[in-house]
Protein backbone atom coordinates (compact mmCIF):
# COMPACT_ATOMS: atom_id res chain seq x y z
CA UNK A 1 0.00 0.00 0.00
CA UNK A 2 2.77 2.41 0.96
CA UNK A 3 4.66 1.65 -2.21
CA UNK A 4 1.61 2.35 -4.40
CA UNK A 5 0.81 5.63 -2.65
CA UNK A 6 4.43 6.71 -2.69
CA UNK A 7 4.78 6.01 -6.40
CA UNK A 8 1.60 7.99 -7.15
CA UNK A 9 2.82 10.95 -5.13
CA UNK A 10 6.25 10.79 -6.73
CA UNK A 11 4.74 10.62 -10.20
CA UNK A 12 2.50 13.64 -9.57
CA UNK A 13 5.36 15.61 -8.05
CA UNK A 14 7.83 14.85 -10.84
CA UNK A 15 5.21 15.47 -13.54
CA UNK A 16 4.47 18.86 -12.03
CA UNK A 17 8.14 19.72 -11.81
CA UNK A 18 8.77 18.70 -15.42
CA UNK A 19 5.80 20.73 -16.68
CA UNK A 20 6.95 23.75 -14.69
CA UNK A 21 10.42 23.37 -16.15
CA UNK A 22 9.07 23.24 -19.68
CA UNK A 23 7.00 26.38 -19.15
CA UNK A 24 9.57 28.48 -17.35
CA UNK A 25 13.00 27.52 -18.64
CA UNK A 26 15.00 26.89 -21.75
CA UNK A 27 16.63 23.49 -22.40
CA UNK A 28 20.21 23.03 -21.25
CA UNK A 29 21.14 21.39 -24.52
CA UNK A 30 22.07 22.77 -27.91
CA UNK A 31 20.81 21.39 -31.16
CA UNK A 32 22.41 20.75 -34.52
CA UNK A 33 22.88 23.75 -36.73
CA UNK A 34 20.27 24.11 -39.44
CA UNK A 35 21.34 22.76 -42.81
CA UNK A 36 20.39 24.12 -46.19
CA UNK A 37 19.08 20.72 -47.29
CA UNK A 38 15.33 20.14 -47.07
CA UNK A 39 14.48 17.20 -44.78
CA UNK A 40 13.51 14.10 -46.72
CA UNK A 41 9.94 12.94 -46.30
CA UNK A 42 9.61 10.47 -43.46
CA UNK A 43 13.08 11.19 -42.09
CA UNK A 44 14.57 13.35 -39.35
CA UNK A 45 15.71 16.90 -40.07
CA UNK A 46 19.37 15.86 -39.98
CA UNK A 47 18.97 12.64 -41.98
CA UNK A 48 20.65 14.01 -45.11
CA UNK A 49 23.47 15.72 -43.21
CA UNK A 50 26.87 14.43 -44.31
CA UNK A 51 29.49 13.07 -41.96
CA UNK A 52 31.96 15.70 -40.80
CA UNK A 53 34.78 13.48 -42.09
CA UNK A 54 33.47 13.14 -45.65
CA UNK A 55 35.66 16.10 -46.61
CA UNK A 56 38.85 14.08 -45.98
CA UNK A 57 40.41 13.22 -49.33
CA UNK A 58 39.93 9.54 -50.17
CA UNK A 59 37.46 9.00 -47.30
CA UNK A 60 34.34 6.96 -48.16
CA UNK A 61 31.08 8.89 -47.87
CA UNK A 62 29.27 8.08 -44.64
CA UNK A 63 25.69 6.79 -44.48
CA UNK A 64 22.60 8.89 -43.83
CA UNK A 65 21.15 8.20 -40.38
CA UNK A 66 18.12 9.39 -38.43
CA UNK A 67 20.10 10.23 -35.29
CA UNK A 68 20.85 13.87 -34.61
CA UNK A 69 24.36 13.03 -33.44
CA UNK A 70 26.65 10.02 -33.83
CA UNK A 71 30.27 8.87 -33.75
CA UNK A 72 31.86 5.65 -35.01
CA UNK A 73 35.39 4.87 -33.81
CA UNK A 74 37.98 2.10 -34.01
CA UNK A 75 38.59 1.18 -30.38
CA UNK A 76 42.24 0.20 -30.96
CA UNK A 77 43.58 3.03 -33.12
CA UNK A 78 41.19 5.77 -31.89
CA UNK A 79 40.39 6.58 -35.53
CA UNK A 80 37.08 8.41 -35.90
CA UNK A 81 35.45 6.82 -38.95
CA UNK A 82 32.20 8.76 -38.85
CA UNK A 83 31.15 11.91 -37.00
CA UNK A 84 27.91 13.87 -37.09
CA UNK A 85 27.24 16.79 -34.74
CA UNK A 86 29.64 15.17 -32.29
CA UNK A 87 29.76 18.26 -30.05
CA UNK A 88 26.01 18.84 -29.74
CA UNK A 89 24.87 18.71 -26.11
CA UNK A 90 22.04 16.20 -25.88
CA UNK A 91 20.30 14.08 -23.27
CA UNK A 92 21.90 10.62 -22.92
CA UNK A 93 19.05 8.77 -21.15
CA UNK A 94 20.11 5.35 -19.86
CA UNK A 95 23.47 5.16 -21.60
CA UNK A 96 24.42 7.28 -18.59
CA UNK A 97 24.62 3.93 -16.81
CA UNK A 98 27.84 3.11 -18.67
CA UNK A 99 29.60 5.68 -16.49
CA UNK A 100 27.78 4.42 -13.39
CA UNK A 101 28.83 0.84 -14.14
CA UNK A 102 32.42 1.84 -14.93
CA UNK A 103 32.83 3.59 -11.57
CA UNK A 104 31.25 0.66 -9.72
CA UNK A 105 33.66 -1.69 -11.48
CA UNK A 106 36.59 0.53 -10.51
CA UNK A 107 35.64 1.01 -6.86
CA UNK A 108 33.62 -1.99 -5.66
CA UNK A 109 34.19 -5.67 -4.88
CA UNK A 110 31.85 -7.73 -7.05
CA UNK A 111 31.18 -10.14 -4.18
CA UNK A 112 30.29 -7.43 -1.69
CA UNK A 113 26.63 -6.93 -0.81
CA UNK A 114 24.24 -4.01 -1.24
CA UNK A 115 21.23 -3.48 1.02
CA UNK A 116 18.55 -1.39 -0.67
CA UNK A 117 17.81 1.84 1.17
CA UNK A 118 14.37 3.43 1.17
CA UNK A 119 15.74 6.27 -0.97
CA UNK A 120 17.14 3.87 -3.58
CA UNK A 121 14.16 1.52 -3.74
CA UNK A 122 11.56 4.31 -3.99
CA UNK A 123 13.62 7.17 -5.36
CA UNK A 124 12.63 6.65 -9.00
CA UNK A 125 9.62 7.61 -11.06
CA UNK A 126 6.82 5.04 -11.13
CA UNK A 127 6.81 3.15 -14.41
CA UNK A 128 10.49 3.69 -15.18
CA UNK A 129 12.82 0.72 -15.76
CA UNK A 130 13.12 -1.34 -12.61
CA UNK A 131 13.42 -4.85 -11.18
CA UNK A 132 11.16 -3.73 -8.28
CA UNK A 133 13.75 -4.11 -5.55
CA UNK A 134 12.37 -3.64 -2.03
CA UNK A 135 13.72 -1.64 0.89
CA UNK A 136 16.08 -3.86 2.86
CA UNK A 137 16.54 -6.32 0.00
CA UNK A 138 20.10 -7.60 -0.31
CA UNK A 139 21.98 -8.10 -3.59
CA UNK A 140 25.59 -8.67 -4.51
CA UNK A 141 27.35 -5.90 -6.40
CA UNK A 142 27.48 -8.21 -9.42
CA UNK A 143 23.72 -8.77 -9.32
CA UNK A 144 23.11 -5.03 -9.01
CA UNK A 145 25.33 -4.32 -12.01
CA UNK A 146 23.63 -7.00 -14.10
CA UNK A 147 20.25 -5.47 -13.26
CA UNK A 148 21.63 -2.04 -14.14
CA UNK A 149 23.07 -3.00 -17.52
CA UNK A 150 20.61 -5.66 -18.72
CA UNK A 151 17.27 -4.43 -17.39
CA UNK A 152 18.38 -0.79 -17.01
CA UNK A 153 17.12 -0.85 -13.41
CA UNK A 154 17.04 2.75 -12.21
CA UNK A 155 16.85 1.90 -8.52
CA UNK A 156 20.04 -0.12 -8.87
CA UNK A 157 21.83 2.96 -10.21
CA UNK A 158 20.91 4.76 -7.00
CA UNK A 159 21.92 1.79 -4.84
CA UNK A 160 25.31 1.45 -6.57
CA UNK A 161 25.85 5.19 -6.20
CA UNK A 162 25.20 5.01 -2.47
CA UNK A 163 27.43 1.97 -2.12
CA UNK A 164 30.30 3.60 -4.01
CA UNK A 165 30.28 7.12 -2.58
CA UNK A 166 27.98 7.10 0.44
CA UNK A 167 25.36 9.24 -1.27
CA UNK A 168 23.98 9.87 -4.74
CA UNK A 169 25.16 13.50 -4.59
CA UNK A 170 28.76 12.51 -3.93
CA UNK A 171 28.60 9.84 -6.62
CA UNK A 172 27.42 12.38 -9.19
CA UNK A 173 30.44 14.50 -8.28
CA UNK A 174 32.61 11.45 -8.93
CA UNK A 175 30.91 10.90 -12.29
CA UNK A 176 31.73 14.44 -13.39
CA UNK A 177 35.28 14.16 -12.09
CA UNK A 178 35.84 10.93 -14.03
CA UNK A 179 34.34 12.47 -17.16
CA UNK A 180 36.78 15.39 -16.89
CA UNK A 181 39.68 12.96 -16.48
CA UNK A 182 38.64 11.28 -19.73
CA UNK A 183 38.71 14.60 -21.57
CA UNK A 184 34.95 15.18 -21.71
CA UNK A 185 34.48 18.93 -22.11
CA UNK A 186 30.75 19.12 -22.84
CA UNK A 187 29.28 16.67 -20.34
CA UNK A 188 27.49 17.24 -17.04
CA UNK A 189 25.86 14.43 -15.09
CA UNK A 190 23.22 15.15 -12.47
CA UNK A 191 22.08 11.61 -11.63
CA UNK A 192 23.43 8.06 -12.06
CA UNK A 193 20.57 6.65 -14.16
CA UNK A 194 19.85 9.18 -16.92
CA UNK A 195 16.27 9.98 -15.98
CA UNK A 196 15.12 13.37 -17.41
CA UNK A 197 17.00 16.37 -16.05
CA UNK A 198 17.79 19.57 -17.95
CA UNK A 199 21.25 19.79 -16.37
CA UNK A 200 22.13 16.22 -17.34
CA UNK A 201 23.68 16.12 -20.81
CA UNK A 202 26.58 14.88 -22.90
CA UNK A 203 27.75 14.75 -26.52
CA UNK A 204 28.37 11.84 -28.87
CA UNK A 205 32.08 12.71 -28.82
CA UNK A 206 32.25 12.72 -25.03
CA UNK A 207 30.14 9.58 -24.74
CA UNK A 208 32.59 7.84 -27.05
CA UNK A 209 35.43 8.62 -24.64
CA UNK A 210 33.43 7.18 -21.76
CA UNK A 211 32.38 4.12 -23.76
CA UNK A 212 35.97 3.37 -24.78
CA UNK A 213 37.30 3.72 -21.23
CA UNK A 214 34.56 1.38 -20.00
CA UNK A 215 35.31 -1.21 -22.69
CA UNK A 216 38.93 -1.46 -21.58
CA UNK A 217 37.80 -2.36 -18.06
CA UNK A 218 37.57 -6.20 -18.04
CA UNK A 219 34.93 -6.21 -15.33
CA UNK A 220 32.71 -3.84 -17.28
CA UNK A 221 32.93 -5.99 -20.41
CA UNK A 222 31.33 -8.86 -18.51
CA UNK A 223 28.21 -6.82 -17.77
CA UNK A 224 27.83 -5.20 -21.15
CA UNK A 225 28.19 -8.46 -23.13
CA UNK A 226 25.97 -10.75 -21.02
CA UNK A 227 22.64 -11.58 -22.66
CA UNK A 228 20.76 -13.46 -19.92
CA UNK A 229 21.29 -13.50 -16.15
CA UNK A 230 19.43 -14.93 -13.18
CA UNK A 231 19.15 -13.41 -9.71
CA UNK A 232 18.09 -16.18 -7.34
CA UNK A 233 15.50 -15.61 -4.57
CA UNK A 234 16.56 -12.98 -2.05
CA UNK A 235 15.59 -12.13 1.51
CA UNK A 236 12.62 -10.15 0.12
CA UNK A 237 11.77 -11.95 -3.13
CA UNK A 238 10.84 -15.64 -3.21
CA UNK A 239 11.11 -16.03 -6.98
CA UNK A 240 14.08 -15.97 -9.33
CA UNK A 241 14.46 -12.81 -11.39
CA UNK A 242 15.37 -13.38 -15.05
CA UNK A 243 17.24 -10.50 -16.67
CA UNK A 244 17.50 -10.01 -20.45
CA UNK A 245 19.82 -7.64 -22.28
CA UNK A 246 17.65 -5.15 -24.20
CA UNK A 247 20.24 -4.47 -26.91
CA UNK A 248 18.40 -5.89 -29.92
CA UNK A 249 21.50 -6.26 -32.10
CA UNK A 250 22.87 -9.09 -29.99
CA UNK A 251 22.59 -12.71 -31.26
CA UNK A 252 19.05 -14.08 -31.48
CA UNK A 253 17.36 -10.69 -31.16
CA UNK A 254 15.27 -8.74 -33.66
CA UNK A 255 18.11 -6.61 -35.08
CA UNK A 256 20.83 -9.25 -34.62
CA UNK A 257 24.09 -8.13 -36.25
CA UNK A 258 27.09 -10.33 -36.91
CA UNK A 259 29.91 -9.23 -34.64
CA UNK A 260 27.96 -7.21 -32.06
CA UNK A 261 29.34 -7.95 -28.60
CA UNK A 262 27.00 -5.83 -26.51
CA UNK A 263 26.17 -2.28 -25.52
CA UNK A 264 23.64 -0.15 -23.70
CA UNK A 265 20.27 1.19 -24.78
CA UNK A 266 18.52 4.35 -23.67
CA UNK A 267 15.25 6.17 -24.23
CA UNK A 268 13.21 9.02 -22.82
CA UNK A 269 10.77 11.32 -24.60
CA UNK A 270 13.25 14.18 -24.25
CA UNK A 271 16.33 12.20 -25.31
CA UNK A 272 14.81 10.04 -28.03
CA UNK A 273 16.57 6.75 -28.62
CA UNK A 274 20.21 6.59 -27.56
CA UNK A 275 22.53 3.64 -28.08
CA UNK A 276 26.12 2.56 -27.48
CA UNK A 277 27.29 -0.56 -29.32
CA UNK A 278 30.49 -2.62 -29.29
CA UNK A 279 31.23 -4.84 -32.29
CA UNK A 280 34.15 -6.96 -33.53
CA UNK A 281 35.00 -8.47 -36.89
CA UNK A 282 38.43 -9.81 -37.74
CA UNK A 283 41.03 -7.63 -36.06
CA UNK A 284 38.76 -4.58 -35.81
CA UNK A 285 36.74 -3.50 -32.77
CA UNK A 286 34.31 -0.67 -33.45
CA UNK A 287 32.30 1.45 -31.03
CA UNK A 288 29.18 3.27 -32.22
CA UNK A 289 27.39 6.03 -30.29
CA UNK A 290 24.05 7.40 -31.50
CA UNK A 291 22.01 10.14 -29.78
CA UNK A 292 18.45 11.36 -30.34
CA UNK A 293 17.38 8.78 -32.89
CA UNK A 294 14.33 6.60 -33.58
CA UNK A 295 13.53 2.87 -33.51
CA UNK A 296 15.99 2.29 -30.69
CA UNK A 297 18.80 3.62 -32.93
CA UNK A 298 19.32 0.04 -34.12
CA UNK A 299 18.89 0.78 -37.87
CA UNK A 300 21.29 3.73 -37.55
CA UNK A 301 23.86 1.59 -35.78
CA UNK A 302 23.51 -1.15 -38.40
CA UNK A 303 24.27 1.42 -41.12
CA UNK A 304 27.28 2.75 -39.20
CA UNK A 305 28.76 -0.70 -38.53
CA UNK A 306 28.23 -1.77 -42.16
CA UNK A 307 30.03 1.39 -43.21
CA UNK A 308 32.92 0.78 -40.82
CA UNK A 309 33.49 -2.89 -41.51
CA UNK A 310 32.96 -2.65 -45.29
CA UNK A 311 35.11 0.38 -46.07
CA UNK A 312 38.07 0.35 -43.68
CA UNK A 313 40.96 -1.88 -42.67
CA UNK A 314 43.35 -1.92 -39.74
CA UNK A 315 46.94 -2.00 -40.97
CA UNK A 316 50.12 -2.88 -39.05
CA UNK A 317 52.73 -0.27 -39.94
CA UNK A 318 55.54 -2.71 -39.06
CA UNK A 319 57.41 0.05 -37.29
CA UNK A 320 61.07 -0.64 -36.49
CA UNK A 321 61.20 -1.44 -32.78
CA UNK A 322 64.81 -0.33 -32.43
CA UNK A 323 65.17 2.39 -29.81
CA UNK A 324 64.69 6.03 -30.75
CA UNK A 325 67.22 8.29 -29.02
CA UNK A 326 66.36 11.55 -27.32
CA UNK A 327 69.13 13.97 -26.38
CA UNK A 328 69.40 15.06 -22.76
CA UNK A 329 69.26 18.72 -21.86
CA UNK A 330 72.64 20.42 -21.14
CA UNK A 331 71.97 20.50 -17.40
CA UNK A 332 71.20 16.79 -17.41
CA UNK A 333 74.37 16.09 -19.38
CA UNK A 334 76.35 18.00 -16.77
CA UNK A 335 74.92 15.86 -13.99
CA UNK A 336 75.58 12.67 -15.92
CA UNK A 337 79.05 13.83 -17.01
CA UNK A 338 80.20 11.31 -19.61
CA UNK A 339 77.82 8.52 -18.59
CA UNK A 340 75.80 8.53 -21.84
CA UNK A 341 74.28 11.59 -23.40
CA UNK A 342 71.30 9.86 -25.00
CA UNK A 343 68.15 8.25 -23.64
CA UNK A 344 66.45 5.43 -25.58
CA UNK A 345 62.72 5.13 -26.23
CA UNK A 346 61.19 1.78 -27.19
CA UNK A 347 57.94 0.69 -28.80
CA UNK A 348 56.26 -1.85 -26.53
CA UNK A 349 53.66 -3.01 -29.07
CA UNK A 350 52.80 -2.90 -32.75
CA UNK A 351 51.54 0.33 -34.29
CA UNK A 352 48.26 0.14 -36.22
CA UNK A 353 46.28 2.60 -38.29
CA UNK A 354 42.71 2.36 -39.55
CA UNK A 355 42.37 3.66 -43.09
CA UNK A 356 40.05 3.34 -46.10
CA UNK A 357 40.66 -0.05 -47.72
CA UNK A 358 43.54 0.09 -50.19
CA UNK A 359 45.16 3.23 -48.78
CA UNK A 360 48.92 3.55 -49.33
CA UNK A 361 50.05 3.90 -45.71
CA UNK A 362 53.52 5.04 -46.79
CA UNK A 363 51.90 8.37 -47.65
CA UNK A 364 50.66 9.01 -44.13
CA UNK A 365 52.06 12.01 -42.29
CA UNK A 366 53.64 11.34 -38.89
CA UNK A 367 53.75 13.92 -36.09
CA UNK A 368 55.62 13.27 -32.85
CA UNK A 369 55.39 14.83 -29.42
CA UNK A 370 57.39 14.21 -26.25
CA UNK A 371 54.99 13.70 -23.36
CA UNK A 372 56.06 14.44 -19.81
CA UNK A 373 55.05 12.12 -17.01
CA UNK A 374 55.26 13.37 -13.44
CA UNK A 375 55.24 9.86 -11.96
CA UNK A 376 57.23 7.80 -14.43
CA UNK A 377 59.15 7.60 -17.70
CA UNK A 378 58.64 10.12 -20.46
CA UNK A 379 56.84 9.00 -23.61
CA UNK A 380 56.98 9.84 -27.29
CA UNK A 381 53.56 9.78 -28.98
CA UNK A 382 53.57 9.41 -32.76
CA UNK A 383 50.30 10.21 -34.54
CA UNK A 384 49.61 9.31 -38.17
CA UNK A 385 47.43 11.44 -40.42
CA UNK A 386 45.61 11.04 -43.72
CA UNK A 387 44.83 14.43 -45.26
CA UNK A 388 44.94 15.98 -41.79
CA UNK A 389 42.73 13.34 -40.14
CA UNK A 390 44.25 11.18 -37.39
CA UNK A 391 44.11 7.48 -38.29
CA UNK A 392 46.28 5.90 -35.60
CA UNK A 393 49.10 6.37 -33.14
CA UNK A 394 52.05 4.68 -31.53
CA UNK A 395 53.57 5.17 -28.09
CA UNK A 396 57.26 4.82 -27.24
CA UNK A 397 58.38 4.58 -23.64
CA UNK A 398 61.62 5.69 -22.03
CA UNK A 399 63.65 2.61 -21.11
CA UNK A 400 65.28 4.26 -18.10
CA UNK A 401 64.44 7.56 -16.48
CA UNK A 402 67.00 10.22 -15.60
CA UNK A 403 67.00 9.35 -11.90
CA UNK A 404 68.07 5.80 -12.76
CA UNK A 405 71.02 7.12 -14.74
CA UNK A 406 72.00 9.42 -11.87
CA UNK A 407 72.10 6.47 -9.48
CA UNK A 408 74.70 4.86 -11.73
CA UNK A 409 76.69 8.00 -12.45
CA UNK A 410 80.00 8.65 -10.64
CA UNK A 411 80.59 12.12 -9.23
Amino acid sequence: MFKTKFHKLMKRFLTGMLCAGILTSQPAVTYAAETSATPEAGHSETYSQASDIDSVKGWPAGPNIEGQSAVLMDAVTDTILYSKNAKDKLYPASITKIMTALLACEYLDMNDTITMSQEAAYGIEAGSSSIYAETGEVFTVEQALMALMLESANEMALALAEKTSGSVKKFVELMNQRAAQLGCKNTHFNNPNGLPDETHYTTAGDMMKIAKAAWYNPRFRKFVTTQVYEIPPTNKQSETRYLLNHHKMMPGQSYAYDGVLGGKTGYTDAAGSTLVTYAKRGNSILIAVVLNSTNGAFPDTTSLLDYGFDNFEKVDLNIDTDPVPAVFLPCEKHLLKDWNNLCSFYYMRHVYVTVPTGTDVSQLVKKQKLLNNSVGPKRIKSKYYLDGHMVGYGMQYEKEILSDFLLNASF
